[in-house]
């Protein structure tokens, strides 16, 4: 049974990131008086980023009564702020190494290519465009995290992906991030492969605790992969 669709997880999986959503997050945080470390925020990247910000909120905050919906939406509304103004002006916003590569290579092999987030669709979108992959003819769907039921690590995202491509069986899908939750996610939906990548903000040594299917260095060896 042949692999038909392939989802890359965005930042730290396809797109360089030097903990600069991490840096964002803290820094909405910060804005509503919540000191936070980077290393308590690193292992929330991946989810929905409003339920991270309540997962982080209750570390936090001694008075539940506090954690209201308006200042979740409140934090978040400044994290997209400051990340749509990143991705669109930062210099350096790049794709890892091998990824575009890799995308034309799963193209010509006859596989689709879908992107999915904890972003929001309009942070997914800004990245899209600054690095033209569709223009570039290099992906096929987006998914972001505000466009499902719920997002990771619930399977709904690639559920949506694969209805949109017409994929009826799991077995033909293959998940890619560099997460607990992306890894996770794949798992949930029941994908044919389920691999880490540690060119984000898990180490190997964090990912293989989650039992994906495989871990990785480089994006290209997806390729091989999925050609076994």
């Amino acid at each position: 049974m042949p692999v038909k669709l392939v989802v890359f997880d965005i930042a730290g999986t396809t797109v360089k990131d030097d903990h600069n959503v991490s840096k964002a997050f803290q820094a909405a945080l910060k804005k509503y008086d919540y000191e936070v470390p980077l290393d308590m925020i690193n292992p929330l990247m991946g989810y929905e980023k409003n339920e991270a910000i309540t997962k982080m909120l209750r570390l936090h905050e001694t008075n539940e009564e506090k954690i209201t919906t308006d200042l979740v939406n409140a934090i978040h509304r400044e994290f997209v702020s400051q990340m749509i103004s990143f991705y669109q002006f930062e210099p350096g916003i790049e794709p890892l190494p091998n990824v575009e590569e890799t995308f034309a290579k799963l193209h010509k092999m006859g596989v689709q290519v879908g992107i999915n987030t904890g972003f929001s669709r309009d942070i997914a979108d800004t990245i899209v465009h600054r690095l033209q992959w569709r223009e570039k003819g290099l992906i096929d769907y987006v998914v972001g995290s505000d466009e499902v039921e719920l997002g990771r690590p619930h399977p709904f995202m690639i559920l949506k992906m694969m209805h949109e491509s017409g994929i009826i069986n799991p077995l033909e899908v293959v998940k890619v991030g560099d997460t607990e939750v992306d890894v996770r996610e794949g798992q949930n939906a029941g994908c044919r492969y389920v691999i880490g990548v540690t060119t984000g903000i898990f180490t190997r040594e964090e990912l293989e605790q989650y039992n994906p299917t495989h871990i990785i260095d480089d994006i290209a060896q997806v390729i091989d992969i999925i050609s076994q």
